[in-house]
This record gives structure tokens, C-alpha cells and sequence, in this order.
């Protein structure tokens, strides 16, 4: 089984921003233990109490709430320290998925349904690729962090799964999305951050965050599949293997 813990970064509908990210990291179920644990050790570091301790993008890079006492240089470093968990862990069994949706440039459509259908038919593909290659049977669950848009996700899974997408329809999924308090899941926390990487890049120009993870988008044969980003026709080539 793979997991797909997914996260977004920047507000729909928010006029001042230009971008939403939607972003996932896809962990087998058999690592997902040992990524808790190296998390909770850097979250320890900064609190023996560390579950009291939340690994967000946002509030790190701002000093908000529980992280206002520290110093910026020490909330970037923490930043950095989680998304190299990612990089070193990067491979078949840990990868990542995303959509950056150009509110601008959305002429019909909902910004939600579609980064939804990008993020969620590509790590479907995925899981048909190696199942096509290896013979490894997997399947798939996207767990998300509690939100309004629970209903309207489930209903789009049930609708790419039966009805079909752009592409033809769900096949790899286990069950219809799940959602779970953040504060319960460090895999979830760690997705804030992938989401809030990309956001920082395509809305801010800072890549600080970025250059750690750029590399660890699904990837094979040349084509980064786990990447789309809106307005660039060639991130969107559907040449599955």
C-alpha cells in the first residue's frame, strides 16, 4: 500500500495570490514509521514536549504561535532539515506529487477540482506503472488534512473512479480520500511543507525551499510525471510507461 499524504498552499480565493498548490508525498506503507520518526527527532530538538511541536510551512516562516520564541535562521533551518528527509529518502517508495494551479489562467473550472485531478490520476499512474514493470500489486490512499473540502474530494474520487477524468479513470485506489488532524500525522505536516515549497516558489521567487525536493518529483524514462504546473503545456504530457 501507498499513502499519499496531501496538503495545499495559498488560498483559492485569496485575490492577492496568483497561485494554489496542491502537493502530496507518496510514502509505501513500510516507511512511513521511520519518516515519523526521523520528523519527531528534529521536532525534538526544539522541544522535549515533541508532540507539541507542529512542522507547518506558514507560521515556521512568519514566527507565529508556538514558533514566535525562535529565531528566523532556526525556523528556515528546521524547514530545511525536514524537507532533506524527503530528498534522502527519495526512490520507489518515497516520492512526491503536485499541482500548481495559475488562478489567472483559469477560464473554467474549479482551481480545487482540477489540481484534484492532476495530483490524483498521476499518482494513480504511478501505482500502474509499477504494477505494469514490477508486477507489484499496490494501491493507493490519498489521506488529507481536515478540511471543508472533504465532501466535494470524496465526491470527485468517487466521480474519477466510476464516471471517469480527462484521462480514463481512477484504478489503483483502496477507498475514497481520508482526513485526519494534522497534528496527529507528521507525514501530513511533512506535505505542508513539500506544498508550501512549491508555493514559495512559484508565488515568491524563492526557491530556497525547492531546491531540496526538485528532485524528487515522480520521475521515469526523461518525463517528470509527478510535476504539473499550469500554463506549461509540456508538464501536462501524459507519455505513461
Amino acid at each position: 500500500m501507498h499513502l499519499l499524504y496531501v496538503d495545499e498552499s495559498g488560498h483559492i480565493l485569496d485575490n492577492s495570490q496568483r497561485h494554489f498548490v496542491l502537493a502530496g508525498i507518496s510514502v509505501h506503507e513500510k516507511k512511513t514509521h521511520w519518516l515519523e520518526k526521523d520528523l519527531n527527532l528534529i521536532a525534538s530538538s526544539f522541544d522535549q514536549d515533541y508532540d507539541a511541536i507542529e512542522l507547518h510551512g506558514s507560521p515556521m516562516m512568519a514566527g507565529k504561535g508556538s514558533w514566535r520564541k525562535y529565531l528566523k535562521e532556526e525556523r528556515i533551518d528546521v524547514i530545511k532539515k525536514a524537507l532533506n528527509i524527503v530528498k534522502t529518502n527519495y526512490g520507489k517508495n518515497v516520492r512526491l506529487f503536485a499541482a500548481v494551479i495559475d488562478k489567472s489562467k483559469v477560464e473554467s473550472g474549479d482551481v480545487s477540482e482540477i489540481a484534484f485531478e492532476q495530483i490524483s490520476t498521476r499518482f494513480d499512474h504511478f501505482l500502474k506503472r509499477i504494477h505494469n514493470r514490477y508486477e507489484d500489486d499496490q494501491r493507493g490512499i490519498m489521506i488529507f488534512d481536515e478540511s471543508s473540502t472533504e465532501k466535494t474530494i470524496q465526491s470527485l474520487s468517487k466521480r474519477f473512479k466510476h464516471d471517469g477524468h480527462t484521462w480514463g479513470k481512477l484504478r489503483k485506489f483502496a477507498e475514497v480520500p481520508l482526513f485526519m488532524d494534522s497534528k496527529s500525522s507528521r507525514l501530513i505536516q511533512l506535505a505542508d511543507l513539500v506544498a508550501y515549497s512549491i508555493f514559495r516558489k512559484y508565488e515568491k521567487n524563492d526557491d530556497q525551499f525547492f531546491y531540496i525536493i526538485e528532485h524528487c518529483f515522480d520521475f521515469d524514462c526523461g518525463i517528470k510525471h509527478g510535476l504539473y504546473v499550469h500554463g506549461q503545456p509540456c508538464s501536462s504530457r501524459f507519455e505513461w510507461r
